[in-house]
Formats: C-alpha cells, sequence, structure tokens
C-alpha cells in the first residue's frame, strides 16, 4: 500500500543522500522515479539540468515545481498517473519544507495512489515549523528523523544561520544556502552562542 513518507532533519544529515540513494534503489527493481525540488533552490545547475545534489557528491537531474503549481497538475504533464504505468511510478520531493500546505495535501491524495517520499528540514532559522514541513508532520502516514550531530557531539537539531560571524534570528524566512551559511547545533549550543553573541553587543 503507497503511503505519504516525511523523511527530515538538520542541515548536513544527508537527507538528499538518502533521497538520492532511495531513488536508485527503486529503479534498480524496475520503478521510475520522479524526483522533484523547487525552483527557488537553484544552487545546483549541470548544463540546462536542475540538478539535486549532495554534499557527499551524489547527484542526479530533477523535475522543478513553484508554490503555485498544482501537483495533480504535475503528473498530468509527466502522466505520473497513468493507469498503464502509476504501478511503477514514485514521487520523491526533496527540499520539501518549501512546498505550500496545498500541494502537501494534494501530495496526500497523491500518495493514495503511488508512493510519495519527501525530505527536507522541520524548521528554519528561527526555529519554526517550515510551511510544508507543519502539513506534513499533520498528514504523513510515516514520519522519520534523520540525525546528524552538533560540534559538541550531541544530536543537532538548530539550523543555525551566520551573516558576517553573527547568528540571525530575523528576517525572511527562506534564506537559500548550505555550509558556507549554516551550521547545524543542538539547542544547548545555539542558546550558548545567542547569550554570548547579546553580551558582546552590551
Amino acid at each position: 500500500m503507497s503511503k505519504l513518507y516525511f523523511k527530515y532533519g538538520a542541515m548536513g544529515s544527508s537527507k538528499t543522500a538518502q533521497a538520492l540513494m532511495c531513488k536508485f534503489n527503486y529503479e534498480q527493481k524496475g520503478f521510475k522515479v520522479f524526483l522533484f525540488k523547487p525552483i527557488l533552490d537553484n544552487r545546483f545547475v549541470e548544463g540546462n539540468k536542475a540538478m539535486v545534489w549532495s554534499r557527499i557528491g551524489l547527484k542526479s537531474d530533477c523535475l522543478e515545481f513553484e508554490r503555485k503549481d498544482d501537483f495533480f497538475d504535475l503528473c498530468k504533464k509527466y502522466r505520473i498517473l497513468d493507469e498503464d504505468n502509476k504501478d511503477k511510478n514514485v514521487i520523491i520531493v526533496d527540499e520539501c519544507q518549501f512546498l505550500s500546505k496545498t500541494q502537501v495535501d494534494q501530495l496526500k491524495d497523491i500518495s493514495m495512489q503511488i508512493p510519495v517520499l519527501c525530505y527536507g528540514l522541520l524548521t528554519n532559522y528561527k526555529t519554526e515549523l517550515f510551511e510544508g514541513s507543519k502539513r506534513l508532520v499533520e498528514v504523513a502516514e510515516s514520519l522519520m528523523e534523520i540525525k546528524c550531530i552538533c560540534r559538541c557531539g550531541r544530536k543537532a537539531t538548530v539550523n543555525v544561520l551566520f551573516r558576517d560571524g553573527e547568528i540571525v534570528t530575523e528576517g525572511d524566512e527562506v534564506v537559500i544556502g548550505g555550509d558556507e551559511k549554516y551550521e547545524s547545533m543542538c539547542y544547548n549550543c545555539y542558546s550558548k552562542l545567542i547569550k554570548e553573541q547579546k553580551q558582546e553587543k552590551k
């Protein structure tokens, strides 16, 4: 029976690598995988192709979506739910935190016909749930945390955004970037750095 899966973790937890390995495993068994990522994540392009690229070097070309897109329309465009082949089709969404609530609901309905696997962040750098992630927690049949560690060795849960050497706690929710902007930390280390930063400004 197909399901909606949400696999989440802090930055650097191998979410994208695991999404690509999952894609490979399905393809080995004869399935066709439709790999999606949000168009706003424009960090990785190869030639004219949009790419999903992991930190450890795994990569694959992919399809892109915008927040205004309807996933039922995308399924029609790519013939994902056609009766003659849907039994061997799978959808994987990388960076799924950027889905809208409506899109998650659409994927939930689609997952009643074929497997839909979503990989992404749970919270933003302000430690608040992303819209897409919140809805996935509410409706996905399967939730799995992908763990990574903080610099102190504890489990990392916070995606800490740095700008000019300082932790950023306010601003636009979406700030695209990787290791050059973000570091995953446990809440203890995050809180400690915030306190030190405030003391330095006094």
